[in-house]
């Protein structure tokens, strides 16, 4: 098939991977110019080649960040789209999944009117998010460590308490005690366990003085930090993670881009609401929720009308809820700071709605 000649392409969907890039590219009209597979480097000299301005969208995977970047400094219209979005579109289904397929359902999908893009990451955004993974791997190798640890000791019939500051408090003592049933190759095994552990902490510890950095280097994160429920992990992440706030048009979507929102299955003008949707990203939606829980458990401590909001909440509906409630405030109350570039302030009053006008009186017939 004839490569595509300049000034033809209006939309190009491309389906990537590590070593070869899927292309389907379609004209104004949506004719079909080009299905074909390259590799990357010669798929960038080829849209090189593209008029300026012409939409390349791509799913938002591992590296697609970078190739829209690339493809944005040669003048295209280079988007991003979730995956759960192209599904939809591809015309063989399910059962039909291929990457000549999903090449073409990245393009049609594209070219909704209606379509919601993911916004392209600049590489400090990424940078920033790239200590979030380390420390989120750091915390999640050191539990793995400390689950091994309490089953070594469970072998020898010791046990001690879920927190690991008490494991931490006695382990030493544990290791160095003759009078227990541990062997010598078991007491090897536990110290360099500990050792392991103590080097996972100091690793997490440099992740958190970078994020605090952060926090304090980034106006807008500095202002995040400073809601209750936020602290400078979820600042860091929530500022290099969204990037322009004022790409949702509402805090109410904003919300829902959380997935913080009820889902629904509604029908015949009933509404039925159910638990929340968990969509977006989970890392942001889980330190979200972890901040909301410390802040509602404490609020009986504070007598702002937030926390008085919140102890109320808590009698009425429970603590899960309250807490979620929170969570979802929080990322509201964020993108009217961020937007409006106010400060928080959790004793403010909102201003009431102004009245809707009265009908005119329509005359008698």
């Amino acid at each position: 098939m004839a490569e595509v000649t300049r000034g033809a392409a209006a939309r190009v969907g491309v389906d990537l991977s590590k070593r070869v890039f899927q292309v389907h590219a379609v004209d104004r009209l949506g004719h079909k110019l080009l299905a074909k597979a390259m590799s990357p480097e010669r798929f960038f000299a080829w849209c090189a080649e593209l008029p300026s301005g012409c939409l390349v969208a791509m799913e938002a995977c591992g590296g697609a960040h970078h190739v829209a970047r690339r493809l944005r400094l040669l003048g295209l219209d280079a988007r991003l789209i979730a995956g759960h979005f192209v599904t939809p579109y591809r015309m063989a289904g399910k059962s039909g999944k291929n990457d000549a397929n999903d090449a073409a359902a990245i393009c049609e999908a594209a070219g909704r009117p209606h379509m919601r893009f993911v916004p392209v990451k600049t590489v400090e955004q990424q940078g920033q998010l790239s200590v979030h993974r380390l420390r989120e791997g750091y915390k999640a190798e050191r539990t793995a460590m400390i689950n091994r640890i309490r089953g070594v000791l469970q072998e020898f019939g010791m046990s001690f308490p879920q927190s690991p500051e008490a494991l931490r408090r006695v382990l030493a003592d544990v290791i160095e005690d003759g009078s227990n049933e541990l062997t010598g190759i078991a007491r090897l095994v536990l110290q360099r366990a500990h050792l392991h552990w103590i080097d996972l902490d100091l690793q997490m510890k440099w992740c958190d003085e970078r994020i605090e950095v952060h926090t304090r280097s980034d106006a807008r994160a500095s202002k995040a930090a400073q809601l209750q429920g936020i602290g400078p992990i979820g600042a860091s992440a929530l500022v290099a993670s969204v990037g322009d706030f004022k790409q949702f048009a509402s805090a109410k979507q904003f919300g829902a881009w959380l997935g913080l929102v009820p889902s629904q299955n509604s029908t015949g003008g009933k509404a039925s609401l159910g638990r929340i949707t968990k969509r977006g990203d989970d890392y942001l939606r889980t330190l979200l929720i972890q901040g909301a829980k410390s802040a509602v458990m404490t609020a009986h401590k504070r007598s702002d009308r937030i926390s008085q909001w919140l102890v109320q909440l808590k009698e009425r509906v429970g603590w899960q809820k309250a807490v979620v409630a929170l969570a979802n405030k929080n990322a509201r109350i964020l993108w009217a700071v961020l937007t409006r570039d106010g400060t928080f302030d959790p004793n403010h009053v909102p201003e009431a709605p102004a009245p809707r006008c009265a009908l005119s009186q329509r005359p008698a017939h």
